[in-house]
């Protein structure tokens, strides 16, 4: 039973620090600048959506895209992972390419979202395209 405390203190004593420069992240959203679709979807084929967004920092990573379905509009919005240390990241504003892989299954139209930024009030910007399927 002594050896058990002795090794939980120490394990306390060691591994606490009153020095914490751990890595802090988050998630944020990175504008999307151009979307390329088709002209048309063929109900029941497997497309390609090439996106190219903004990487504002050298803090900002890639982590995923975010497709929000609601009826015949989707919604799409890339997501960084902002890795910060002691606040060393510089500007960047490179941009990138990402895709995802998208199926057409109902017959009509879809609608995209992609999302751009927030406009002076705040308010979310998106770039809408509307695909037609034959």
């Amino acid at each position: 039973m002594k050896k058990i405390l002795i090794l939980l203190i120490g394990l306390v004593t060691f591994s606490c620090s009153v020095n914490d420069d751990s890595l802090v992240t988050y998630q944020d959203p990175m504008p999307i600048e151009t979307a390329v679709l088709p002209n048309a979807f063929v109900l029941g084929e497997i497309y390609e959506i090439n996106l190219t967004y903004l990487r504002p920092t050298t803090c900002h990573a890639f982590n995923d895209i975010i497709y929000k379905k609601h009826n015949n509009e989707r919604t799409v919005v890339i997501i960084g992972t902002v890795f910060q240390s002691n606040g060393n990241c510089t500007d960047l504003g490179t941009e990138l390419e990402a895709s995802f892989n998208f199926k057409a299954t109902e017959e009509g139209s879809y609608i995209f979202k992609f999302w751009q930024g927030k406009d002076d009030n705040d308010e979310d910007i998106y770039l809408t395209i509307e695909v037609p399927v034959l």
